[in-house]
C-alpha cells in the first residue's frame, strides 16, 4: 500500500511556498541590474508581457504535472510517457548541480548579515572585502555548512511543518520589508540628486538609440531574467504541485504566483536603482550579481550614514530569507525525487542528497583560492567552478528541459491534458488559448533563442 502523500493545507500555503522558491537571489541582484541597463521601463514592459505569456505558461505547465501524477520530477514525466522518463532525469539534475553553490551564496549572504547586526558595516564597504573573504578557506565552507544546515531543517520538518510554515512566516515579513526599504529609498536626497530620479530610470520606457539588435537583446535578458525567476525547468514546481489538494484551483494559484514574483522583483529594483544612483550616480549602477549586492551596495549604505546600518541589516535580511526559502525548495525538489524513486524517508532523502551538496559546496569554496581556475565558456565569459555550474544549470540544462516539456505537453499528451486537469472542478481556465499557442509554438522557439544565445550561437548570428 502507497504512503499518503504530504500536501500543503490549502492554496495559500502553495501560493506561499511557490512565491518563496520564485523570490530569490535572481529577483534581488540580477533583475535591478537588467533594468537599468536594458532601458528601465521598456525592460519592465517586455518583462510583464512575458510574465503573463510565457511564464504562465511554463508554470501551469508544471504545476498540473505534479498534481496530476501526484510524483516529484524524477518520477512524473515518466509517468505521462514512458519516452519522456529523461526529462524527469534532468529535472533533478538542475537542482542537483544548484543546490551546493546556492548555500555557498547563502553563506556569503549571512556573513554580510552578521557583519552588519553586528554594527560593522563600515568594514563592509573597504575595498577588497569581499574579495578577502570569498578567497579565504575557513569561513565561507563554515557559512556554507550554516546556511545547508538552516535548509536541512526546514524539509527534515516535511511539507506543512516545515516549508509551509517557513513560508507564511517569512514571505509576509519579506514583502514589508521590501516595502519599507523601497519606500525609503525613493525618498533619498543627497548629492543633488534624489530618490525619484533613479525611480524614473527603472520605470520610464527609453526608446532611444536601440537597434533591431538590442531590442533582441532586451527580450532575451527579460526572458532569461523570468525562466529562472519563476522557479521552472528545476523540478521544483513538479513537486510542489504534486502537494496541492485536488479541489484547490491552480490557475487561480499560479496567477497569484506570478503577481507576488512580480511584485517583489519590481520592489527589488525600487530598492535598489534609486539608493545606488543618488549615492553612486548612474556609473554606480553597472555593477549585477555578486558585485552589486556585495559591493556597490555596501558602499551605498556607508554613504548613508548612521541610518545606512540599519538599512543595510534589513536589507540583508531580506536577502537572507529570500535565499533560503529557495534553497529549500531546491533541496525538496531533490528530496522528493529521491523518495519517489527509491522509497525511503525523508530524513534519509535528506541525509543522502546534503553530503552530497555540502562535498561539492566545499569544492566550490575552494574554487576561490586552492582550487582556483580560470576557463572560457561557450558564452564569450572566463568562469571558476561556481560560474561553471551555474551556467551547465541555467544557462544549458533549463532550456533543454523546458523545450522537452513544452514538446511533451504541446505535442505528445496535448495541451488538453493540463486544461483537463486544471478545470476538473469547474474551474475558469483564463488565457486558455493563448496557452495552447505558446505551448505548441511560442514559447519552443523563444527558449530555443535563449538556449542559442546561452552557447554563443546567437550573437554570432546577429553580427
Amino acid at each position: 500500500m502507497s504512503k499518503k502523500r504530504d500536501t500543503f493545507t490549502g492554496t495559500l500555503g502553495f501560493i506561499l511556498a511557490a512565491a518563496g522558491s520564485a523570490v530569490g537571489l535572481g529577483n534581488i541582484w540580477r533583475f535591478p541590474y537588467l533594468a537599468a541597463k536594458d532601458g528601465g521601463g521598456t525592460f519592465l514592459i517586455i518583462y510583464l508581457v512575458l510574465t503573463i505569456t510565457f511564464g504562465f505558461t511554463l508554470l501551469v505547465s508544471e504545476v498540473v504535472i505534479g498534481r496530476k501524477t501526484k510524483q516529484s520530477a524524477l518520477t512524473a514525466y515518466g509517468v505521462i510517457n514512458s519516452k519522456f522518463k529523461w526529462l524527469g532525469s534532468l529535472a533533478t539534475i538542475v537542482p542537483f548541480i544548484i543546490l551546493p553553490y546556492y548555500c555557498v551564496i547563502g553563506g556569503w549572504v549571512l556573513k554580510y548579515f552578521l557583519v552588519y547586526i553586528t554594527g560593522k558595516g563600515t568594514n563592509a564597504a573597504r575595498d577588497g572585502f569581499f574579495g578577502e573573504f570569498v578567497t579565504s578557506v575557513p569561513q565561507p565552507i563554515a557559512l556554507t555548512v550554516a546556511f545547508l544546515g538552516a535548509t536541512m531543517i526546514v524539509v527534515f520538518l516535511g511539507v506543512n511543518g516545515g516549508i509551509e510554515k517557513m513560508s507564511k512566516i517569512l514571505m509576509p515579513v519579506l514583502l514589508v520589508l521590501v516595502i519599507g526599504i523601497s519606500i525609503y529609498s525613493i525618498t533619498i536626497k543627497a548629492n543633488g540628486r534624489n530618490g525619484l530620479e533613479g525611480l524614473k530610470i527603472l520605470v520610464i520606457p527609453n526608446f532611444k538609440g536601440h537597434s533591431v539588435n538590442d531590442v533582441i537583446t532586451i527580450v532575451m535578458d527579460a526572458m532569461g531574467q523570468l525562466f529562472y525567476s519563476v522557479s521552472v525547468a528545476m523540478g521544483i514546481m513538479v513537486t510542489y504541485g504534486s502537494y496541492i489538494k485536488d479541489t484547490d484551483d491552480i490557475v487561480k494559484g499560479v496567477n497569484h504566483i506570478e503577481i507576488f514574483d512580480t511584485l517583489v522583483a519590481f520592489l527589488a529594483g525600487v530598492m535598489v536603482i534609486p539608493a545606488v544612483f543618488v549615492f553612486m550616480g548612474e556609473e554606480g549602477m553597472g555593477a549585477s550579481g555578486p558585485g552589486l549586492i556585495f559591493e556597490a551596495l555596501p558602499k551605498t549604505f556607508l554613504a548613508m550614514g548612521k541610518v545606512g546600518y540599519v538599512i543595510g541589516t534589513l536589507f540583508f535580511a531580506i536577502v537572507l530569507f529570500a535565499a533560503l526559502t529557495s534553497s529549500v525548495s531546491i533541496l525538496e525538489a531533490v528530496v522528493a525525487s529521491l523518495m519517489d524513486k527509491f522509497n525511503i524517508s525523508r530524513v534519509k532523502a535528506v541525509i543522502i542528497e546534503s553530503v552530497a551538496a555540502l562535498i561539492l559546496g566545499v569544492i566550490v569554496c575552494l574554487g576561490y583560492n586552492v582550487m582556483y581556475i580560470n576557463v572560457p565558456l561557450p558564452n564569450g565569459t572566463k568562469a571558476q567552478i561556481l560560474d561553471i555550474m551555474d551556467y551547465a544549470s541555467n544557462n544549458i540544462l533549463m532550456p533543454v528541459l523546458a523545450i522537452g516539456t513544452c514538446i511533451l505537453i504541446g505535442w505528445v499528451a496535448k495541451p488538453d491534458f493540463i486544461i483537463a486537469e486544471a478545470t476538473k472542478n469547474g474551474e475558469k481556465f483564463g488565457r486558455k488559448k493563448l496557452f495552447v499557442v505558446m505551448v505548441k509554438f511560442v514559447a519552443p522557439i523563444l527558449l530555443l533563442l535563449l538556449l542559442l544565445k546561452s552557447l554563443g550561437i546567437m550573437d554570432l548570428i546577429l553580427k
